[in-house]
């Protein structure tokens, strides 16, 4: 018998229109595969979410940038359509926050983690973030945020070159004009030029001292925060690799126990009296050894199902069958196993993984989405390159690009890779590049 209650479906939402947000999907396969009915609110016309037989019902999502007002009539035209209240999990900060603002008025058709509505967006933003850790006496990178473009120079300046700058409020930054969430900056003149771009990015500028980067030092955590406070379904885990480069998203990721990582995050969810999924990120100082917190994501993150134990528990299924009072199955942890983004590390998967691994696109009973990826990810690189190619020596550099490089065929069992995927990759999408982690 199936510990879940199949007669409360599950609605996601995401607002952000990335194609590629691979956790949407974990997600979706991991609710569907435990026989509950999965709407999914999102923009999925290039997606290959889409194509997974997982999907009960799509539904069009608010537009980017949409107002709280305008999130509640898409929410409840979705309620609407189904029967009786559904879990409600927002999969990105934007609806995150939305959701939040939204308690009361969206509870009496969807359930809902029970905390301050403004909490979410409290931890969410960046700037707000350094505060709630000082009061947690939660490790941060010291943190400036200027009033004036001749503070934010003599700010760069005095923290110490480079520096990371970050808008506070990275969901409300514009789809066009090329401003990126996280920079690092490596002159006063740089910081000074950004500032004055601060009514554009509609949201407050902050540094960061910057915490070089480094073998073992990028970890994270995934838990839910369950009514009764403790946090359950998740774990911490190092980034073994990133895209881009030392300063990106996860591309590989491994479970591994980190008692100093749990014990913050049990501290702080704590403290702040946080319900819900989150998704912690972490750099361990090289000088210090204390590790900082960097992001505190009010969401699930990307490669959540890293962390699905024994009993295949992980977040978003802690988080269902919390909110309908049912017990939680007895797992164990599974430290070594990894969580692979085939297309930002492909090959990745011609290692062994002896303690297990999950692949972000790839799975035996939910295949589409896989192959769909594979076709758009091919398109996605082709157009970098050919944009690349335009520019005076190729990539800008006067080298030339896309050096090939030679893949063995894959064994029985590894979903194939096009040539595409298997050469020099481009960057990542704007949204997903972040100094701090993902």
């Amino acid at each position: 018998m199936s510990p879940f209650d199949s007669r409360v479906p599950a609605v996601l939402l995401r607002i952000d229109p990335n194609p590629f947000h691979h956790g949407t999907l974990g997600a979706v396969r991991s609710l569907g595969r435990a026989g509950l009915e999965v709407h999914l609110v999102a923009d999925c016309a290039g997606s290959p979410v889409r194509a997974s037989r997982f999907v009960r019902q799509l539904h069009p999502p608010p537009p980017p940038g949409a107002s709280p007002a305008d999130i509640a009539v898409v929410l409840r035209q979705v309620a609407a359509r189904i029967d009786g209240p559904a879990v409600l999990i927002p999969m990105d900060d934007a609806s995150a926050v939305a959701v939040g603002r939204l308690r009361e008025e969206l509870t009496p058709s969807y359930l809902l983690p029970q905390q301050p509505p403004a909490l979410p967006e409290r931890v969410a933003d960046k700037a707000e973030l350094a505060a709630v850790c000082a009061a947690a006496d939660i490790p941060h990178p010291e943190t400036v945020v200027p009033a004036s473009a001749g503070e934010a120079a003599a700010a760069a300046w005095r923290l110490g070159l480079p520096v990371v700058a970050k808008w506070s409020r990275p969901w409300l930054l514009p789809t066009t004009g090329g401003l990126r969430s996280t920079v690092v900056v490596r002159s006063p003149q740089e910081a000074h030029e950004l500032y004055l771009r601060t009514e554009e990015a509609g949201s407050r500028l902050l540094l960061q001292a910057f915490l070089p980067s480094g073998p073992d030092r990028d970890w994270f955590f995934h838990g839910y925060a369950a009514r009764t406070g403790a946090v359950i379904g998740g774990g911490p885990g190092v980034k073994e690799r990133s895209w881009p480069r030392a300063a990106g998203l996860t591309a590989v990721g491994r479970w591994r126990p980190n008692p100093d990582v749990q014990a913050l995050a049990e501290r702080l969810t704590g403290a702040l009296g946080y319900r819900g999924i989150l998704d912690l990120d972490f750099r361990r100082c090289g000088t210090t050894g204390a590790y900082h917190l960097l992001d505190f994501n009010p969401r699930p993150g990307a490669q959540f199902r890293l962390f699905a134990d024994s009993a295949d528990l992980d977040v978003v299924r802690a988080l269902h069958l919390d909110l309908t009072h049912r017990p939680l199955p007895a797992g164990s942890p599974l430290p070594g196993r990894a969580f692979v983004v085939e297309n930002y590390s492909p090959l990745t998967l011609l290692r062994p993984a002896p303690d297990g691994r999950e692949l972000a696109w790839h799975a035996e009973d939910d295949r589409e989405p896989g192959r769909a990826m594979r076709g758009l990810w091919a398109r996605h690189v082709s157009r970098r390159v050919r944009e690349r190619l335009r520019r005076p020596g190729g990539d800008g550099t006067g080298r030339m690009v896309g050096a090939t490089v030679s893949v063995p065929p894959p064994s029985p069992g590894t979903p194939y890779l096009s040539p595409a995927l298997a050469n020099g990759l481009p960057e990542g999408l704007s949204d997903e590049k972040k100094v701090s982690s993902c």
